[in-house]
């Protein structure tokens, strides 16, 4: 069912990457979304990343390719088959076959608002210099836009993505494939927040990044076995890739003092969700070692509590901890708007 790479029809201007995976019931959704677009001058790669259920998928897709594949039509959707290689592999292999100037991404379980890529372009269209934009998206999972929960304020340097001053949701990205390519594409090596290393790198690179507040998709970030389903993973995959930053990249003395700062942190955090883990598991002793760790960094006196009361009674502790961790989720699920806005 893949289509021959190499055509003679007109060049878009875009290409939309779509990788899926297990996503045979999204896909339509994701398809149409694409379609739906204002501003028409696109491409579509959809890449099967040796999923389970191509047959299912395959069967979704051939009424698009039936529909929008043909001499008027000019061959607008590029079906590729690979081995399982991740997103980032998935994607770096659409990119490589994308004839569009620019890339846009769009995982295969979200969509877009019809004024999207229409949009994107004409942040691009008034500012030249841009080598890439994102936008703001809602989540079902969540009440308030992306840019509510995840902030982007003043300019999205790389100190700023380090921080998460700015934080970039792939699915509203639109970025020259050429910046792409230069700053290396997608860490194949990487099996959580390749997306996140590869925003690093472009930053890094000179890249300049620009970004709309408009919510101009819909996410699904909490779908059952997405990447995004484990907290603890991500912050583990985070902290990886911080090091990885001070490792590979050649920082000046200001830039490593904030990619070291932050790693400390984040590797503090992800040993109190990893501590956390252990209780839950009765792993008392690793639990204690982990968070012991982590207040060594944090200093924190509800820690230095949680760890007295681990060294005393153990399992009484891990009951407190959980049901106090109940306690505010509840709390925080009936409370009023005004209130968990403001933080109370």
């Amino acid at each position: 069912m893949n289509r021959p790479a190499t055509r003679i029809n007109p060049t878009p201007r875009v290409s939309v990457i779509i990788p899926t995976y297990r996503t045979a019931d999204l896909i339509a959704s994701c398809l149409d979304s694409v379609f739906a677009q204002t501003y028409s001058d696109f491409e579509v790669v959809v890449v099967n990343d040796g999923s389970p259920d191509t047959p299912e998928l395959e069967g979704v897709l051939q009424p698009y390719l039936n529909r929008y594949n043909n001499e008027q039509n000019n061959d607008r959707i590029v079906y590729l088959k690979q081995e399982n290689k991740r997103a980032a592999g998935a994607r770096n292999n659409a990119i490589r076959h994308a004839r569009g100037e620019f890339v846009a991404f769009l995982d295969s379980d979200d969509t877009w608002y019809p004024h999207h890529l229409g949009a994107q372009m004409q942040l691009i269209a008034d500012d030249p210099s841009l080598d890439l934009v994102y936008a703001n998206a809602s989540d079902p999972a969540h009440e308030q836009p992306f840019m509510s929960r995840c902030p982007s304020h003043g300019p999205a340097t790389f100190d700023a993505l380090i921080v998460e001053r700015c934080q970039i949701p792939i699915s509203t990205v639109v970025a020259r494939k050429r910046t792409l390519m230069d700053a290396g594409l997608f860490d194949e090596g990487l099996a959580r927040c390749d997306d996140y290393d590869m925003w690093l790198r472009t930053a890094f690179s000179g890249a300049k990044i620009g970004y709309s507040r408009i919510v101009q998709a819909r996410l699904f970030s909490d779908r059952p076995g997405s990447l995004s389903a484990s907290e603890v993973r991500m912050l583990e995959a985070y902290w990886c890739i911080l090091e990885k930053c001070k490792r590979t990249l050649p920082l000046r003395n200001s830039d490593r003092a904030v990619v070291e700062q932050r790693a400390a942190e984040i590797r503090a955090q992800y040993l109190v969700e990893e501590g956390k883990c252990k209780l839950e598991e009765r792993q008392f002793d690793k639990a204690r070692e982990l968070l012991a760790e982590a207040n060594g960094y944090l200093h924190s006196s509800k820690l230095s509590l949680a760890l007295l009361g681990l060294g005393i009674a153990p399992g009484a502790t891990t009951k407190l901890i959980a049901f106090r961790n109940w306690v505010r989720s509840v709390t925080k699920a009936w409370a009023p708007e005004s209130e968990l806005k403001e933080g109370r």
